[in-house]
């Protein structure tokens, strides 16, 4: 027990640095934005790092279930902070968003990782708990992170948002690995044959942001084709048709996670922009949202387990659709910013009921030899439809960034589509037995 609560508190810290990246380059983007003259480019800043994070959850997958975590967490947490640092460094946006990538890849390996240790080394009645234990972490970098980093914005300069981080993460590993090497894989895993896949993804992902926010038509078209073809081969067969059980799980989550996003990274950039506001009180938005999130998955982890995972979500989901649509009511001038605040505190609350139960019901579903396999299924649904609502969300704003109030509202739109289809799918989110990971005809 006493194993277990160190392991707990290493992994808990590490969510804590990683929460605090996520929240402060949030808030600070829209000054690296202006300052490296890459406000066509935000959206690929953002979803760049969810594309090549599919090709590391694909591999991390498999890779935790034939050799255990402890070498996916480590190598996902170095590449993670040299990501930041190639970011921190960048001489302009291009070189920006490389670091963007390297460090969405070493990020895509550090989740798939702690969701194999958790269902490895925890009884499944302590799950809910753990991962409650996650979303909590995100406490504190709510409470600081927007703060910080627009003070380090505002005084120390934006680079120092991204090394800091970096720094502050690779310790965390060498606490957290003598934790990690007992944890076994399972031998008679099968080779994980879905990682060309994975890289065709991220490859027609990054084609299709870099067409949208360039004009380049052909560009677009072939991203399209290419997501079509290779993003069905990396999830259980049925998860675009709303199968019921464990496809339906994974795709609720991926709705959730782009819905929330693609507001989130818009949010600052309008309030900064359009409405004057310093980086730092921009991000007090974020703060309220990410403090609802943890009070969301607290109560779900204490409360929730009175009614449905399917009430949980539909609930979750609906939260996300009204803080999206307070934030296409901050467009109008006259709207007070304090309506966006509030709502993005339901939206928060909302994911913090959804992002649990989806993450327990992953592993309720999934037999022990493939629940590195399902998590990371699960992290390729959200970083799939991420990146792609945030291709299609940037690729319209950068078209009608000129014509001012109009793109964001485009932006906010786009985002409302995915929180609604969550919600009304939510009902499927329940199976009598385990799905198995593969598409018919792919081979694990």
């Amino acid at each position: 027990m006493q194993k277990r609560n160190a392991l707990t508190v290493g992994m808990v810290t590490l969510v804590t640095f990683v929460a605090f990246e996520a929240v402060a380059v949030t808030a600070a983007m829209p000054t690296v934005a202006q300052a490296l003259d890459g406000l066509a480019l935000y959206g690929f800043a953002f979803g760049g790092p969810f594309a090549t994070g599919i090709v590391a959850t694909v591999a991390a997958g498999t890779w935790c279930d034939r050799r255990g975590p402890a070498v996916p967490t480590l190598v996902g947490v170095v590449l993670f902070s040299l990501g930041l640092l190639l970011a921190g460094l960048a001489p302009d946006i291009w070189t920006l968003i490389a670091g963007r990538l390297v460090q969405g890849f070493g990020g895509g390996l550090i989740t798939v990782a702690l969701y194999v240790v958790v269902g490895r080394a925890y009884p499944a009645a302590a799950h809910p708990k753990v991962f409650s234990a996650f979303s909590a972490a995100w406490v504190l970098p709510a409470v600081v992170g927007p703060a910080v980093a627009g003070l380090i914005v505002e005084h120390l300069g934006w680079r120092w948002v991204f090394l800091l981080i970096a720094i502050a993460t690779l310790p965390v590993a060498a606490v957290i690995q003598p934790h990690l090497r007992p944890i076994d894989g399972v031998a008679e895993t099968p080779t994980n044959s879905r990682v060309p896949w994975a890289f065709g993804v991220a490859g027609g992902v990054l084609l299709l942001h870099w067409g949208g926010q360039s004009g380049h038509l052909a560009a677009i078209g072939a991203g399209l084709v290419v997501v079509a073809v290779c993003g069905p081969r990396l999830l259980p067969a049925g998860t675009f048709t709303g199968g019921r059980g464990l496809p339906s799980v994974i795709l609720v989550r991926g709705f959730a996670g782009a819905a929330f996003m693609q507001a989130d990274v818009f949010i600052p950039l309008l309030l900064t922009r359009e409405r004057g506001l310093t980086p730092s009180l921009a991000g007090l938005t974020l703060t309220a949202g990410a403090l609802l999130w943890s009070t969301g998955s607290w109560i779900q982890a204490r409360q929730g387990q009175r009614f449905t995972p399917a009430t949980r979500l539909r609930v979750g989901l609906s939260g996300i659709a009204l803080g999206v649509l307070s934030a296409v009511a901050l467009v109008a001038p006259a709207v007070p910013v304090a309506v966006v605040v509030a709502g993005w505190c339901v939206a928060g609350f909302g994911m913090g009921l959804a992002s649990p139960t989806v993450a327990a019901l992953v592993l309720q579903l999934s037999p022990p030899g493939e629940q590195g396999v399902n998590s990371s299924a699960l992290s390729v649904a959200d970083s799939l439809l991420t990146t792609v609502v945030l291709a299609v969300g940037g690729s319209v704003f950068a078209a009608l960034v000129t014509a001012g109030p109009v793109a964001y509202l485009a932006a906010f739109l786009i985002a409302l589509l995915p929180a609604v289809a969550g919600a009304l799918l939510a009902g499927r989110v329940t199976a009598a037995a385990p799905v198995s990971p593969h598409p018919a005809g792919v081979p694990g």
